[in-house]
């Protein structure tokens, strides 16, 4: 249990105290507490608790931590230290050390200790009996309460969930079921092998509602209605299929796609613009635009998959962790208190993990026009390259536009091209100080132009005007009356 190229400090007996009463302890188990003079207990909230003796519990580090990572982290160091003090100790742990025992697998797997695990009795023996089934001739899954909406994703049971220890917990197992009938039986188990041991028989719909939960409760489910998680499996099953089988499909290629990617981007960004808050009918359009932006990424996953390259697992992955490290002052103990300082924190761990030498590092190139100029002028102003203030971008524009019309006046295209290009940048510095996204800006004043005009083509229509007959001074006339009717 421990690396053979690393030199340890001491060495660890861990033993398991058995699911319940001192009758379920085994004689070694006995014979190692007996055998060491310094013990540790994780947790003293255990029947069989006080044949550990004299000994340091880490109920206070479960007080103290604020999630189950930092009591893991925190008990391996206390452990570490104890054993390159003493040079040998002991720990004890409820139940079984090799069963859902985070604790345990956070010490045999830090290289600086040598790890010697005693077999115990699990809750899970005790459990099955009282349930009265064989899990390996059942099939049944063993899961993390704490996980169960990952690591329960596409089963339908039988499930056997530890880790239950509260009704929230219960409480997000149900709610990982979308689908659930409701009448789905589950079994609550609690305080097995203790005089207080309680078996309830209740529904899905009940679950959470039911019992009191709390650290010696587990559930049963026989089989649910609708497996954990099943509409996205059953959306990345049905990418494969198309894939396999649609010649469409079969022929394209990542950057085939990238049209389809762009459009079905846009056409989110339209449903979201058009969504009113005090109607929730507006969603529809939404859910059906994310949904098809969901494929598109669903799409190119199944495509490297399929070439051996990378899995939608590791674009999940991929993500859930980038958004962990990039929030420590959510999962770690980074202070955080308003909205600036987390985009600089979020700045300087990118700058650390992509080991950037140029600002401009990680800015899109194929990113729309105005929203690339807007993002290259706000990462050369965090440097101070930025005038203070919009009085100072304001002039450029007037400057600009007079050199695009000396440059008009040459007749030179590419000078035209230039100086039209140099306009439109200082448009877009302008916007920016005064905090306006340029490329939405542009997209209102777009939208209030179509507006308009379809009106001007509604009034032609009425007093049979012909759009492409008409002078310019009809139709400004008409524009006039629609801006005066606004």
């Amino acid at each position: 249990m421990t690396d053979p190229d690393h030199d340890t400090v001491g060495r660890v007996t861990i033993v398991g105290l058995g699911p319940g009463g001192p009758q379920y302890v085994t004689q070694q188990t006995l014979d190692a507490i007996s055998n060491h003079s310094h013990r540790f207990i994780r947790t003293t909230r255990h029947p069989s608790a006080s044949l550990v003796g004299v000994a340091t519990s880490f109920d206070d580090v479960y007080e103290a931590a604020d999630t189950f990572a930092d009591v893991y982290a925190e008990i391996t160091q206390r452990l570490v230290a104890a054993a390159a003090e003493h040079g040998e100790i002991l720990y004890a742990v409820p139940g079984s050390p090799l069963v859902l025992e985070r604790s345990v697998r956070h010490l045999c797997n830090d290289p600086r200790v040598e790890c010697i695990v005693l077999p115990a009795m699990s809750f899970l023996d005790v459990a099955f009996a009282r349930l009265g089934i064989d899990p390996v001739e059942a099939g049944v899954r063993l899961i993390d309460g704490h996980e169960f909406a990952t690591a329960a994703a596409g089963d339908h049971g039988p499930m056997f969930v530890a880790h239950t220890h509260a009704n929230w917990v219960l409480s997000d197992i149900k709610l990982a079921v979308e689908g659930a009938t409701g009448d789905e039986p589950v079994v609550i188990l609690q305080r097995l092998g203790t005089p207080d041991e309680e078996i309830v028989h209740t529904t899905w719909a009940e679950l959470d509602r039911t019992v009191e939960a709390d650290h010696l409760t587990c559930i049963y489910i026989p089989r649910l209605g609708s497996a954990v998680g099943e509409s996205l499996v059953r959306f990345h099953q049905l990418a494969r299929t198309l894939r396999e089988q649609c010649p469409w499909d079969r022929e394209q290629t990542h950057q085939s796609l990238v049209k389809y990617l762009l459009e079905e981007t846009y056409e989110v960004v339209d449903a979201l613009q058009l969504l009113d808050p005090e109607v929730a009918s507006s969603d529809s359009a939404l859910i059906e635009e994310l949904g098809d932006l969901l494929y598109q990424i669903e799409f190119h996953a199944t495509i490297a998959e399929q070439d051996g390259r990378f899995t939608m697992v590791d674009v999940v992955d991929g993500i859930h962790d980038k958004l962990v490290r990039r929030h420590p002052h959510v999962f770690g103990s980074v202070q955080a208190d308003d909205a600036d300082t987390v985009v600089a924190n979020w700045d300087a761990i990118k700058h650390a993990e992509k080991g950037r030498t140029s600002v401009f590092d990680g800015v899109a190139m194929s990113q729309p026009s105005l929203s690339y100029a807007y993002h290259v002028q706000r990462k050369a102003a965090k440097v101070g390259f930025d005038w203070p203030d919009v009085d100072g971008a304001l002039p450029k524009i007037v400057e600009e536009a007079t050199e695009l019309t000396d440059a008009i006046a040459t007749g030179d295209r590419g000078r035209i091209d230039d100086e039209l290009g140099d306009l439109l940048f200082a448009v877009v510095n302008v916007a920016r100080h005064l905090d306006i996204e340029p490329e939405a800006a542009l997209r209102v004043a777009t939208h209030k132009f179509r507006r308009r005009f379809e009106r001007v083509e509604q009034l032609a229509a009425e007093r049979q005007i012909s759009m492409n007959d008409a002078d310019l001074a009809v139709l400004d006339e008409l524009w006039d009356q629609v801006k005066k009717a606004e």
